[in-house]
């Protein structure tokens, strides 16, 4: 949602880091399009902002590189160890959920999924 209103926006601190006022999209959502090379009028239709909030936030930008580029990094680097997080604990669910034997009267469901988890490791 673009949050237009008759104010000129402006990039705010918010919890989530610097913002677009008006929005929930932060400048390090901004940033990984920009970094990534997208034209500015994609940007623009893919967080459904107004030509004046994403030329705001292109100027901060701007005239912020250092400071912008700074907390970009921590924030890729942030996002890197939840990914790594999530994805050990995601692991070792799975070989929990491996584990843990069938349901009282699922049996038969149960051999069939072992039975196909044996087949697509075979074809691997």
């Amino acid at each position: 949602m673009s949050g237009a209103t008759n104010a000129q926006p402006t990039i705010v601190r918010t919890e989530r880091g610097l913002s677009i006022s008006g929005t929930r999209i932060t400048i390090y959502d901004v940033m990984d399009y920009v970094t990534a090379g997208y034209p500015t009028h994609f940007i623009r239709g893919l967080f459904n902002l107004s030509e004046a909030q994403i030329e705001t936030a292109l100027q901060y930008i701007q005239d912020n590189r250092a400071l912008v580029e700074a907390e970009y990094q921590q924030v890729l680097k942030q996002s890197e160890e939840r990914q790594q997080y999530y994805q050990q604990l995601n692991r070792e669910l799975h070989v929990r959920s491996r584990q843990t034997p069938p349901q009282p009267g699922m049996e038969a469901a149960w051999e069939k999924l072992q039975a196909r988890r044996a087949k697509r490791q075979r074809s691997a």
